[in-house]
């Protein structure tokens, strides 16, 4: 079930909009916000909004937060958290992907309450919210801003809203192992035009394979090289040939 993005007495218009765009980004169109600055269509909000100003952004709910906790399974989100279990307030907590796995299953309404963009959510609210989340960071500098923090939440949940897209089968993109193997065939007739050492040419070709063997090439992609590497060798053919001086003929 999709959840519900709650913002809690956001000050600024722009990040209203920020958020609504990435929820239109990731599946999500429940808005709500909790004592909100008036804004209008020719603010910030709807400007920072992109498409989301068409849908998400005008038809949030302005609601309270006791609303919140009496109607839904609340997550807080949060950057500071404590270290260990001996404060409750806190710990324990989700990263955004453990929340997505923790949520996959359930069916109960939930909503993701992102706090203040000065000092988030205070500890009273955190002790009235049945789980927090907090996005793993620096030590050093762990608060991201509002926009930040819920973007990187919202992509880490779009398991949960978005279908994903279907994706090339990388198995059936990668070239045949004919077309490698010629390749490979190609490269090696090449070392030895260049005078590649046979002492070193099974250790290169080796080294050869393994570096295609990893990159998994298209059949565009290992034509395109073996074109080249042909190519080298004629080149390097052609430059070994003893030419015809004038006094020869």
């Amino acid at each position: 079930m999709k959840p519900a993005v709650a913002i809690v007495e956001p000050k600024t218009p722009g990040n209203i909009g920020t958020i609504a765009r990435a929820m239109k980004n990731f599946g999500m169109d429940d808005l709500k916000l909790v004592n909100p600055p008036e804004f209008g269509r020719d603010s910030e909000a709807y400007g920072f909004a992109g498409q989301a100003r068409e849908d998400v952004l005008p038809n949030y709910d302005e609601v309270t937060f006791d609303e919140l906790i009496e109607n839904y399974h609340t997550v807080g989100m949060t950057a500071t958290t404590n270290e260990d279990a001996s404060h409750h307030v806190r710990f324990p907590f989700k990263t955004p992907r453990e929340l997505a796995e923790s949520l996959q299953d359930v069916t109960t309404d939930t909503v993701l309450i992102f706090g203040r963009e000065a000092n988030g959510l205070t500890n009273e609210e955190l002790s009235r919210i049945d789980e927090v989340c907090s996005i793993p960071a620096s030590a050093s500098y762990p608060a991201l801003n509002l926009g930040q923090a819920a973007t990187v939440t919202l992509y880490e949940l779009r398991t949960l809203t978005v279908e994903e897209t279907q994706l090339p089968d990388v198995s059936r993109e990668r070239a045949d192992e004919a077309e490698i193997e010629g390749f490979y065939g190609a490269f090696s007739d090449l070392l030895e035009t260049v005078g590649q050492p046979t002492e070193k040419h099974e250790k290169n070709m080796r080294m050869i394979r393994r570096v295609f063997g990893r990159a998994h090439p298209t059949g565009r992609e290992i034509a395109t090289l073996r074109g080249i590497v042909r190519r080298a060798n004629q080149r390097a053919s052609a430059s070994d040939t003893p030419r015809t001086s004038r006094n020869d003929k």
